[in-house]
C-alpha cells in the first residue's frame, strides 16, 4: 500500500467537490447578474444606463462567482486537512 498517496475515494470527492464549487458558483453568478436586470427593468432603466447596470450585474456575477468557488475549495480543504 503506498502511504504518501490519495486513494480513490479521495479523488472522487475532490472530483465531486470542484464540480459542485463549479456549479454553485455559476448559478450565483447568473442569480446576481439576472437580479441586476430585473431591478434596472422594474425601476424603468433605459440607454446607456441599462448597458452600465448590465455591465455592473456582470462584474458582480463574475465577483460573486469566483467568491463562491474559492469559498467552498477552502472550506473542503480544511475539512480534509482535519480528517473529517
Amino acid at each position: 500500500m503506498d502511504m504518501g498517496r490519495e486513494s480513490r475515494w479521495d479523488k472522487d470527492a475532490m472530483t465531486v467537490e470542484i464540480v459542485f464549487a463549479l456549479v454553485t458558483a455559476v448559478a450565483l453568478a447568473a442569480v446576481v447578474f439576472v437580479a441586476a436586470l430585473a431591478l434596472a427593468w422594474a425601476l424603468g432603466v433605459s440607454g446607456p444606463a441599462d448597458k452600465g447596470v448590465s455591465v455592473a450585474g456582470a462584474l458582480l456575477g463574475a465577483a460573486a462567482g469566483v467568491w463562491r468557488l474559492v469559498r467552498v475549495l477552502r472550506r473542503f480543504d480544511e475539512q480534509r486537512r482535519k480528517g473529517s
